[in-house]
């Protein structure tokens, strides 16, 4: 990483992602998308929820309304008749009652609410992560070389947790918020029209203050999501690289670039935060001003005898103001304000949840790989007259099977490892062209090898047979047919592979072995190691083939994990073998021990194979010696030799790979 200044982003491919407050960061169209998929899930159970809201909403309100209804009905005439009367205890046992009844139908209701919210959010939370995966496995691989790893794995972690908060907390409370701001205004409406007008002024005011400040910190949150996704990139780039910071003493340069996005990430917290916490307390004060307002306006409407209008009395021409009003008034504004404070300090909340729901649907919308191939690869059996037939069983024989749809007809070929590239051009990326017409073919059987400085083009030669990526120009034919017309998973279950670097699944090594087969015997699975030469250090293991792997195989050593991926291919059985620098982490003793069951697996199998190490290509049927994405020399080694050309330097020692 290029070095930083303390003013400086660190320069990278992840500089500018981020780094101000993103303008549109959240897709159009994010809000109503996840309420469709909660939907497409939950229906009945968002209509059951919407029910106990309702009821929740309502019960807000109910303290308020049986105060005034106290005061009016019961306090005031007991006052008035100078006694409790035998009407007046009826009329207030029945408010009790009905209290009673009203708040026990809320408490239900909150309960049902709340179990059915637990099952509706960690639900979601399984549907997102499954379609997000489901979808990331159709995602090519220039996709993964293209984004960092610690940005898509807060997808899974940092925005699912958003999304989390906002359906099982934010939605749930500014919906019943929602319904209890419109149950007072009509509650409100009904009782008084001038003290209504009183709570709307203020009620304006309380706005114009959450959209101005609560704007700022929803655009913030926003910038948080992704400020947090870059420094969880680079957290997660350190720790695979530990080592190698280490070995350059590149900590106090780490900690450098790392406290740059640090301090990015803590603005963005501490601005979005900021704006959040000066919110509630500024609403609390317009809200106690309206407390005093009302009280103040009521006192005088009171006092004067001002007639007051309300829905409740529009055609009876008014009527005084009584004191239940005003007291109902007062307890409705206080559970306004709050209400309102709260549906502020959820604003915040929603964008963050909404710029992470974005941010998920970024990763599910995008382009999956394209397949468009139609020819498949199937097991095969021969007839009694010779000709090819599909077979349901394993059969050891493979076929591809084509179908034409022009005169309706099948026809099978059998999988011989005929590869053919004919003038092939490729660039990762349009304006920098990688390969520049290759021509070779690689005849059944043959072993080829690909030479080269780094950075030549060797192994984007492989890339393109497995089809990781398309070529620009040109054609890579495989026993016959254009690769593009095959499907790419039969493509590559055609093909093992053995790289450089290894990467072993947390599983035991009979598990890690057999992932290149599912349907591999242990007996299969043993075979192949011991082809690999693993067999011997396996069984000295602990718990043997039942040994757990786990964090890539660290308990083992490089050689030991690249013998393990070696039998992995071996039991794939595939008839095309690719080895790219596959025996470069292993030490010339354990070379020579896994170069005769190398030999062994490459027989009667068309091999491609990368390697720096020249002893591992001499037995080479051709070898190509690639310069700056051209073929420069080809022949076998002796012929390459006997020319004194570039592969005679390398071989002497005049030049050296790079």
């Amino acid at each position: 990483m290029a070095t930083a200044t303390k003013t400086t982003m660190p320069k990278g491919p992840m500089r500018g992602r981020g780094m101000r407050p993103p303008k549109g960061a959240i897709k159009k169209g994010t809000f109503g998308r996840l309420i469709k998929m909660l939907l497409k899930y939950y229906k009945w159970r968002l209509l059951l929820v919407a029910f106990c809201l309702v009821f929740s909403a309502a019960g807000s309100l109910v303290s308020s309304f049986y105060m005034q209804q106290v005061v009016d009905s019961v306090i005031t005439p007991a006052l008035e008749a100078g006694g409790i009367t035998d009407a007046i205890s009826q009329t207030l046992v029945g408010l009790i009652v009905m209290m009673i009844t009203v708040y026990s139908l809320v408490v239900i209701s909150s309960f049902f609410y709340q179990r059915m919210m637990a099952v509706i959010t960690q639900g979601m939370l399984y549907h997102i992560r499954e379609e997000m995966f489901t979808k990331m496995q159709k995602l090519p691989i220039k996709y993964f070389d293209t984004h960092a790893h610690g940005d898509i794995m807060s997808n899974y972690t940092n925005d699912t947790d958003a999304v989390r908060q906002v359906i099982g907390q934010s939605l749930p409370n500014l919906c019943s918020n929602t319904l209890t701001l419109v149950l007072s205004v009509g509650l409100m409406l009904t009782y008084s029209f001038w003290l209504s007008l009183v709570v709307l002024c203020c009620t304006v005011v309380m706005s114009f203050v959450v959209k101005k400040i609560g704007g700022g910190s929803a655009k913030y949150m926003v910038a948080q999501q992704t400020s947090l996704a870059i420094e969880e990139g680079f957290v997660e780039e350190m720790m695979k690289g530990q080592k190698v910071v280490k070995v350059f003493t590149h900590e106090e340069q780490a900690k450098e670039d790392f406290n740059q996005l640090n301090e990015k990430l803590f603005e963005d917290s501490r601005r979005a935060h900021q704006y959040g916490n000066i919110l509630g307390p500024i609403l609390g004060n317009i809200g106690n001003f309206n407390y005093v307002l009302l009280a103040i306006v009521g006192a005088l409407l009171y006092s004067l005898n001002v007639r007051n209008y309300g829905f409740g009395n529009l055609f009876t021409g008014g009527e005084a103001l009584g004191l239940g009003v005003i007291i109902l008034f007062l307890g409705v504004s206080r559970n306004f304000a709050q209400i309102v404070n709260q549906m502020s300090q959820q604003v915040s909340l929603v964008a963050m949840g909404l710029a992470g729901a974005s941010r998920i649907f970024t990763l599910m919308d995008e382009e999956p790989e394209v397949d468009d191939g139609y020819v498949e690869l199937v097991y095969a059996k021969c007839d009694e007259n010779g000709a090819l037939t599909e077979s349901k069983e394993r059969t050891g024989l493979w076929a591809w099977k084509h179908y034409h749809k022009a005169d309706d007809t099948t026809t099978y070929t059998e999988l011989k490892g005929d590869i053919v590239m004919e003038s092939v051009d490729f660039g990762y990326v349009p304006e920098k062209q990688v390969l520049t017409d290759v021509t070779l073919y690689a005849r059944p059987g043959q072993k080829i090898a690909f030479v080269g400085a780094t950075g030549a083009g060797k192994t984007t030669i492989t890339n393109l047979i497995n089809r990781f990526y398309d070529i620009a120009d040109g054609k890579i034919r495989y026993d016959g047919n254009n690769i593009n017309k095959n499907k790419k998973a039969d493509l590559r279950r055609s093909l093992g592979i053995v790289l450089q670097d290894t990467n072993l699944f947390t599983g035991t090594v009979m598990e890690t072995i057999r992932y290149g087969r599912l349907d591999a015997t242990d007996e299969e699975c043993i075979e192949a190691a011991k082809l690999a030469n693993a067999h011997d250090f396996i069984t000295r293991l602990p718990d043997g083939y039942n040994t757990m792997l786990k964090n890539n195989g660290a308990s083992l050593s490089q050689g030991q994990r690249q013998l393990l991926s070696i039998a992995r291919a071996e039991v794939a059985d595939a008839p095309v073998m690719i080895l790219d620098e596959a025996t470069s982490s292993i030490d010339t003793r354990t070379e020579a021990l896994v170069q005769g069951g190398m030999d062994q697996l490459m027989k009667g199998r068309t091999v491609f194979v990368i390697a720096h190490r020249l002893s591992t290509v001499m037995n080479s049927d051709a070898i190509m010696v690639l310069d700056h994405g051209r073929i420069i020399e080809r022949g076998d080694h002796q012929k390459l030799i006997d020319e004194k050309g570039t592969y005679y330097q390398l071989y002497t020692g005049a030049f050296e790979l790079e």
